[in-house]
């Protein structure tokens, strides 16, 4: 059935046998294709690339106004190279992309949001990422998060617990190339053991408390960066695994969707 938006077909061709149908107009359209191709190929070159160009500047924007002023100050410069690189604009749902860039989170479908750039940048500089590092996050979302890593460190794993999402994630990746990032659709408590130990761990959803299988699975000397509490009174803390036991940093207060699955079995 032909789209709502396609011409009606011409009223002569309407049950014709495609073999009975006159030649010559065949040969008449195959002698314009090539100048309507063209001229389509025209016409969406110079919008697309005024769209790249926008978004770009958007992007740059975003990194000096709300990175890297006095009052934010994410200063690690590979970190603000990916935030400036990164299209977020691509992990947003389609009537969102106009606000992409802006500083607030977003909701991407399932009652999930995509965090505000600035924690996103704030969380990757506090994991201070390294080129040899295998990093595991919790909490895939949209994949921009994953995204931001994948040109940072060696490997990314990626569990999200929304399987609508963890596949959506996982298209988009693929699609912009993200080849260094894998996504299994599970429960993020439980982490990802058989691929363990991990260089970092990032969470991007909210325990009451630290879950430990990631304990388990951080290597000696590692960093996790996760936000703890109930919903309205979290903190961001950061974690190091010395001597097999975690210091802790409390380093902002934040807010996160909670972790469900075996996160809510296991509340204190």
């Amino acid at each position: 059935m032909p789209a709502a938006s396609d011409p009606p077909p011409d009223a002569a061709d309407v049950g014709t046998p495609p073999a009975a149908r006159p030649r010559g107009r065949l040969r008449l359209a195959m002698r314009f294709l090539p100048a309507l191709l063209g001229a389509a190929i025209a016409d969406a070159s110079p919008a697309a690339d005024g769209a790249a160009t926008a978004y770009a500047a958007a992007r740059q924007r975003m990194v000096d106004q709300q990175l890297i002023a006095d009052w934010r100050g994410i200063s690690n410069p590979q970190v603000l190279r990916a935030m400036a690189t990164v299209p977020r604009h691509e992990f947003v749902p389609p009537e969102m992309r106009q606000s992409a860039y802006e500083d607030h989170p977003l909701p991407i479908g399932h009652g999930q949001t995509i965090s505000q750039p600035y924690i996103v940048a704030f969380m990757t500089e506090q994991l201070a990422p390294q080129a040899s590092d295998r990093v595991l996050e919790i909490g895939t979302g949209s994949g921009y998060q994953a995204a931001i890593l994948a040109g940072l460190v060696r490997e990314v794993y990626s569990i999200e617990i929304v399987e609508p999402l963890a596949k959506r994630a996982a298209g988009d990746l693929a699609r912009l190339g993200y080849h260094n990032v894998r996504v299994r659709h599970g429960d993020g408590y439980l982490g990802w053991p058989e691929a363990a130990p991990f260089d970092s761990i990032i969470v991007t959803c909210a325990p009451d408390h630290v879950p430990q299988p990631l304990v388990d699975q951080l290597r000696e000397g590692g960093r996790m960066v996760i936000p703890v509490g109930d919903f309205g009174n979290q903190n961001l803390f950061l974690l190091r695994k010395q001597g097999g036991r975690l210091e802790r940093e409390r380093i902002l207060p934040v807010r996160f969707v909670p972790m469900t699955g075996t996160a809510e079995s296991h509340r204190r």
